[in-house]
């Protein structure tokens, strides 16, 4: 199952600068596990924001979740997530 996910992070100012960087490092090291693992298939930065679109390849919504639910950032963020579905004019799905 394709999911679009946005996520907008808003990591407080005050937040103390150490935990900031361990945050930011522990993230990235988990969004690089899921894209090796093939779960992240995509991942964009929304240009002047702290946001990005990405594509995740899972089993379940469950595990969509899941996922989500543990990312390091995953307390600062709004996430909005889009089920996606193959169009019919893809190319992909042409005979």
């Amino acid at each position: 199952m394709l999911f679009h996910v946005r996520m907008d992070v808003a990591i407080p100012r005050d937040l103390d600068p150490g935990e900031r960087a361990r945050l930011v490092a522990t993230e990235k090291e988990r969004a690089l596990e899921l894209q090796r693992k093939g779960t992240w298939v995509h991942l964009w930065r929304i240009v002047g924001q702290y946001s990005n679109i990405s594509v995740f390849d899972v089993d379940s919504t469950d595990e969509l979740h899941e996922i989500l639910w543990t990312l390091p950032l995953f307390p600062f963020m709004r996430i909005e997530v889009t089920p996606l579905a193959q169009h019919p004019s893809d190319l992909a799905a042409q005979p």
